[in-house]
């Protein structure tokens, strides 16, 4: 017969497992004995054994005295400072580039055309995201566009070869510099597709037939005596602009007497000026003036559209079968 010792037993506690008794439970516990104490199994401890500590108080008891680190994984490197200046330096010129071409563009005034909203030098930041979600020009917003065609043959070009220029061609390409060279003007929108303008000299600027309150034309300059063009409508899908310098502004105006086209098709509007950035003491918002807001639509201003004659002819046709049927209803109580 063999002697087995009980694993919730002290070393010398146990006793000897009899024939046909099932062995304690390991949810039981012995209350009899003066050795029995918490952690026994057995019903007949003589006390003299030590208890063994459970598997968690073990683990709590080894836990300082394990090495560390065993499953930690090592503390990364930090690079040098001069690893990441290149990544840095990439990130930004790809940042700009993108913000560039999608968001928000520099660019530098080479006249004063826009005196005395814009000076010569000033750098403003041009929307360009705006038309991405179809938003076309309004009346009164400054805008930059690119050339129709002619506009820019007589303005001299400032680019200058060395160094600087190849310095600024670079920066400008990825929008930290305004281009010296772009064919790009700047002016104020007056009228969009579907107006009417009247530009008469001795009298205000006048669009759909409301004359414009202009406080931002250069003082002393007249609004269209140097250039008048008479009544003019604005075809779809184009735009009449005009420079705050009247006298000092090859705009709509005199493209318009000299080729009879001095619109500007929208889809060349690169986007439009929200802000005057540079110089600090030039810095100023370019809001739409009040006065554009009293000018009405052309839609809303002139006589309804008759229909055309084959929906005239289907409408003739359809209200009297409706008549009839609302009769016939009702004499059917149905």
């Amino acid at each position: 017969m063999s002697v087995q010792q009980s694993t919730e037993s002290g070393e010398s506690g146990g006793t000897e497992q009899r024939p046909g008794t099932a062995p304690a439970g390991p949810d039981t516990r012995s209350e009899s004995g003066p050795g029995a104490g918490p952690g026994t199994g057995s019903g007949t401890g003589s006390g003299a054994g030590t208890e063994e500590p459970s598997e968690p108080e073990a683990g709590r008891a080894a836990g300082p005295e394990e090495p560390a680190g065993n499953g930690a994984k090592p503390a990364r490197k930090k690079r040098p400072f001069w690893q990441e200046l290149p990544i840095l330096l990439v990130i930004a010129l790809l940042l700009s580039l993108g913000i560039k071409t999608f968001f928000v563009q520099a660019f530098s005034i080479p006249s004063g055309s826009m005196e005395n909203t814009l000076q010569i030098g000033d750098r403003v930041l041009v929307d360009k995201l705006t038309p991405w979600f179809g938003a076309e020009p309004e009346r009164g917003e400054v805008v930059v566009f690119r050339d129709p065609g002619g506009w820019l043959e007589d303005t001299p070009t400032t680019s200058s070869g060395g160094f600087t220029s190849t310095v600024q061609k670079a920066l400008s390409t990825v929008g930290l510099m305004p281009s010296a060279d772009e064919k790009d003007l700047i002016k104020r929108v007056i009228a969009v597709g579907g107006d009417t303008v009247e530009c008469n000299a001795g009298s205000p600027v006048k669009v759909n037939g409301v004359a414009l309150d202009e406080p931002y034309v250069f003082p002393g300059a007249t609004p269209c005596d140097n250039d008048p063009v008479g009544t003019v409508t604005v075809p779809k899908g184009k735009l009449w602009v005009m420079g705050d310098h009247r006298n000092n502004s090859r705009d709509s105006r005199p493209h318009q007497n000299l080729t009879g086209d001095g619109f500007v098709p929208v889809d060349n509007v690169v986007g439009r000026a929200f802000v005057v950035a540079w110089p600090i003491s030039d810095w100023s918002t370019l809001p739409v003036p009040d006065t554009f807001d009293k000018v009405p639509s052309r839609a809303a201003g002139g006589p309804a559209e008759a229909p055309p004659a084959p929906a005239a002819l289907a409408l003739a046709g359809v209200v009297p079968i409706a008549l009839w049927r609302r009769r016939r209803a009702r004499r059917t109580g149905r």
